[in-house]
């Protein structure tokens, strides 16, 4: 399997990230916000990728710092999985539905970080969970893993529809861009001939 593995610790959080591109479903995800492992949960099960993460983080204050870190040693770790990204499929499109929202997800593992992100939660808490930080997530994600993501709501009115939506959209659309293409050869998919975060 391709395997990334991660430790970040700062004085607000300190996070491990193992993700494994070429798994199962298998999740064993504990960072003290529940709803962020209930939405890294569908991101292993429709990804099909192992992912172990553990974080502890300063959630007396609130789940930012935690929610950050965790996605910013998430991209790193599917950074490293990723490798020289020969003969994968590079590009990922899924849309996914949940009950009355639909969420469209586009991604390119370009090397390239950039979000956008047109998604309208209509409530400002899921839970315990602040919907704000779902964006913030994705932002840090992109920013470390360097992937092109465009994230769109077609539909929707239930604030955890919306997200659960958006992870697994995200989840497929992943999957998508990291399985191989047996017709690349081991080829790297770019007319550069080189993908990389730098």
């Amino acid at each position: 399997g391709r395997w990334g593995e991660v430790a970040r610790e700062t004085k607000e959080t300190q996070v491990s990230v193992n993700v494994n591109l070429d798994g199962t479903g298998i999740c064993n995800c504990d960072t003290g916000i529940p709803f962020l492992d209930h939405m890294l949960d569908q991101l292993s099960s429709h990804g099909l990728f192992d992912l172990e993460i553990k974080a502890k983080g300063d959630l007396h204050i609130d789940d930012h710092h935690t929610n950050e870190d965790v996605a910013l040693a998430l991209g790193t770790a599917v950074l490293k999985a990723l490798g020289d990204r020969k003969g994968i499929t590079r590009f990922g499109n899924f849309s996914a539905p949940l009950d009355e929202a639909l969420v469209h997800v586009v991604l390119d593992l370009s090397g390239r970080p950039f979000l956008a992100y047109e998604v309208d939660i209509p409530t400002e808490r899921v839970g315990t969970y602040d919907t704000q930080l779902v964006e913030h997530f994705f932002q840090s994600l992109v920013n470390t893993s360097g992937m092109t993501l465009h994230i769109r709501q077609l539909a929707g009115k239930n604030s955890h529809h919306i997200i659960e939506a958006t992870f697994k959209a995200f989840a497929r659309a992943l999957r998508q861009a990291t399985e191989f293409d047996a017709r690349r050869q081991g080829s790297i998919p770019s007319s550069k001939g080189v993908l990389s975060r730098a």
